[in-house]
This record gives structure tokens, sequence and C-alpha cells, in this order.
């Protein structure tokens, strides 16, 4: 049990990044520009052009950051881990679609949805998201750059972006001349989060993983099957998730599927403990509960994110109001 609780408060310092396989060292850039340049690649939607796709290299953690492209100019949605694949990313987009990359928003405090936004300032993009992420991201900042930082410079942001703020509810934002439904939602995978809608495309981050295991730091599991539900009732064709492949309306069924199991799982697992268990009784229900949810999904990734994730499940009390 000692040895989970350290896992569990390096894990914590951490980002859910920090699970993924540790590349070799000769992936690790000489300098930052070389990060991006083993990009997995770039891509339109196959049935809607309008839509690009970006996906970092796995120095940045396969990374996915989308654009949509409008009749003014481009908008980016997440701007990336490392800043060399935000400059990467800003180029490709534009190259293809031969318009400027006029916004960029960020969904969610989690440094591969933020760390690139000072590229994108830079060259005078505005970064926007909401009030309540925006609250959200010094504190995070500071956690993942004591866990990242060295390991990644320079590059690697020392600084907590400063972004813009288009309030703290649910708006339409007009860009590059695109009606973009900005949805502000409440705890999930992070804190705050915030969801893209464009004409049936729901662009998620982190609210859905459609090929790994379910990021669970903050034992959230009641509050983001409440978000998922706020998701589905929007009915969307397309859902597009921080990492992994785009899909259909059903990845929100699958993960809202994937979490009330976990939840009924932690909650045998509790009722077998009795009143008072020991701490050699809690790791053991902790690991028969990690073992039941990996053998019930044998083919998704990073099985490791559940070290962390079933134990804060554990710690927190299943929420009845989210």
């Amino acid at each position: 049990m000692a040895a989970l609780i350290r896992l569990c408060v390096a894990l914590v310092l951490a980002t859910p990044l920090a699970c993924a396989p540790k590349p070799a060292d000769t992936d690790k850039p000489e300098a930052g520009a070389k990060a991006a340049e083993s990009a997995e690649g770039a891509s339109r939607l196959p049935d809607d052009a309008r839509i690009g796709r970006y996906v970092s290299s796995p120095w940045g953690f396969s990374t996915v950051s989308y654009w949509i492209e409008g009749e003014e100019g481009v908008v980016v949605i997440d701007t990336q881990f490392l800043p060399s694949a935000a400059r990467e990313l800003l180029r490709v987009a534009e190259d293809m679609t031969q318009k400027p990359v006029v916004a960029a928003i960020v969904l969610h405090p989690n440094p591969d949805k933020f760390n690139g936004a000072a590229v994108f300032q830079e060259r005078g993009v505005p970064v926007l998201t909401s009030d309540q992420v925006i609250a959200a991201i010094p504190s995070v900042h500071a956690k993942r750059l004591a866990a990242f930082g060295e390991r990644y410079r320079p590059d690697y942001p020392e600084t907590a972006p400063t972004l813009e703020s288009f309030g703290d509810a649910s708006t339409t934002l007009e860009l590059a001349g695109l009606p973009l439904q900005a949805i502000v939602l409440g705890p999930g995978c992070s804190d705050a989060h915030v969801a893209i809608a464009f004409d049936g495309h729901l662009f998620v981050g982190d609210l859905v993983a459609t090929d790994g295991h379910a990021w669970l730091e903050l034992g959230y599991v009641e509050e983001w099957r409440a978000r998922l539900a706020q998701l589905q009732a929007l009915a969307p064709k397309h859902v597009h998730p921080g990492r992994g492949p785009s899909a259909g309306a059903v990845a929100l069924v699958d993960q809202d599927r994937y979490l009330a199991l976990v939840a009924a799982i932690v909650d045998q697992e509790r009722a077998r403990l009795g009143e008072a268990p020991t701490r050699a009784d809690l790791g053991a229900a902790i690991d028969r509960a990690r073992a039941r949810v990996v053998e019930a999904y044998p083919g998704l990734r990073f099985p490791v994110f559940l070290e962390i994730g079933i134990p804060a499940v554990f710690r927190r009390p299943r929420a009845t109001q989210p």
C-alpha cells in the first residue's frame, strides 16, 4: 500500500500524459523546434473538409488539436502540449487552408490544451476560454511545470498563459465568419470544461477517450457523467476527443457506460470492505477494482491511468447533485 501511495502522489504531480510510455532518449529534441518534426500527421475530416485534425508526435503524447475553416479564416481548438507543436499546428493549418488562423479556443485546464497559447498570442491570435477554465489554469500549470519542466526544457512554457475570457456562461462566438457554440460545463475530467459545437460537430477535449482509459485524477465520476448527459442532449453527428480518433455520438454513450462501470465496481468493492477496513484491505480492494476495469476493457490504452484514478474514486463519495 505504501508503494501505491507513493505512486499516486507522483502521478498527482504529473499530468495524465505522464503515464504514457516514455519516448526513447533519442526522441528528445535537441531544441524545441525539432519536437514537432515527427508529428503523426494532419488531415481533413473525410466527410467535412472544413474540419482539420493535427496529431503531435509521440514525444508530445500524440495530442490532437483541431481547426475549423470559415470564410474569414481558421479557428483552432486547443493549442498543444509543446510550443514547438503549436508552431507546427499553426503552419499546417494555414498551409492546408490557405487562410490565417484568427482565433484559438482552450477547452479545459490541462497543459495539452493550453501550453501552446503563447505561440498563438505571439502571432496576434487571441486564445479564448471561459472564466472558470482561466481560474483553474495557474495551479494546474504550477503542478505540471514541476513535473515536466526539466524534462522538456526549453520546449515547455515557464509561465502560465493569460487567456482571454468569453465570460462565465455558454454563448455563441462569431469567429472567422463561423457561429461557434461555446458550452460552459462544470467538473468532469478537470474542474471546468468548455465544449464547442458547430454544425453537428462537437469538440469535447478529454471528456471523451475513444481509445484509452479515462483520467480520473479528481474522482469526479458522477459529475463527469452529468457532463456527458448534457453533451448527449445536443445530438451531435461527430464527436472529437482530445486524444484518440473522432467518432459519432455513440462515443458519448460509450464513455458514460465506461464511467458507470467504474462507479459500480468501486461501490461493490467498498461494500466488501465493511465498517473498519485496514490499509491492506483497502489496497486489495483498489487492486481488485482496477483489475476488473482492465478486464472489462482489455483493448484500451493507458491502463496505468487507473493506478491513480481508482484510488481517487474510492476517496470521493458518490455525488448526488453534480
